[in-house]
């Protein structure tokens, strides 16, 4: 649990340890399958338990651990057909807001992109997915449409679950960003169909690319 650093007595603490969970999960931090206990996370973090208890019903409830019979709850593990059915949800959210932000005419600042890429140079995991993360929620705000955010905003974590698994390997960090910057050079160019097609290329090849790395670290491990 040492990669877990201590958070401070605050108001609101639940939600401070369930998002110190919650982004250690996605992270990879706490791997697939790992047991999780109120006394060892709570000496993590140094609060109490009823705080990390709370946390950890909210995450069971969210799908992120769940029960491991007596060893009490441990990390959910990623299951392939889950992700394939979430990324042909974020691919088809993806495309629609990239085409409305060309139909809109948005002019989104390739500022993004160098930030993107400058994350993906260093080694912190988190970092690469919170820059991937903005990279999205700029075009779903350019859409103009509020309602596709909020969609993705409902799967965006398993999503970021998902994604860190992909950066751990980094022959592909510097290709999602390529695509990214098509993706936003045919937006400015107001090309709604090539946005449209570029945007839902890049999630369903995502997609299909991390169901196949998840099918071959179970080929591995058995």
């Amino acid at each position: 649990m040492a990669s877990i650093s201590p958070i401070r007595l605050v108001p609101a603490l639940t939600d401070q340890v369930y998002q110190r969970l919650l982004n250690a999960i996605c992270n990879g931090d706490l791997a697939p399958g790992t047991r999780l206990t109120q006394e060892d996370l709570a000496a993590a973090l140094d609060v109490s338990r009823q705080p990390v208890l709370q946390a950890l019903r909210m995450l069971k409830k969210d799908g992120f651990v769940v029960d491991a019979g007596r060893r009490g709850l441990m990390v959910l593990p990623l299951g392939a057909q889950t992700i394939s059915h979430l990324y042909e949800v974020r691919s088809a959210l993806d495309g629609l807001a990239a085409r409305q932000a060309a139909l809109l005419k948005a002019t989104i600042d390739l500022g993004i992109i160098a930030e993107g890429r400058k994350a993906v140079m260093g080694t912190r995991i988190g970092t690469m997915i919170d820059a991937d993360m903005r990279f999205h929620n700029v075009i779903y705000n350019a859409s103009g449409n509020p309602l596709i955010a909020e969609s993705a905003r409902h799967h965006w974590q398993h999503i970021r679950r998902a994604m860190g698994v992909v950066l751990q390997q980094a022959g592909v960090r510097e290709t999602v960003w390529d695509e990214h910057e098509a993706i936003l050079k045919a937006i400015n160019r107001g090309d709604a169909q090539r946005a449209e097609r570029l945007a839902r290329k890049h999630g369903e090849e995502a997609g299909h690319h991390l169901v196949q790395e998840l099918d071959r670290h179970v080929r591995e491990a058995s």
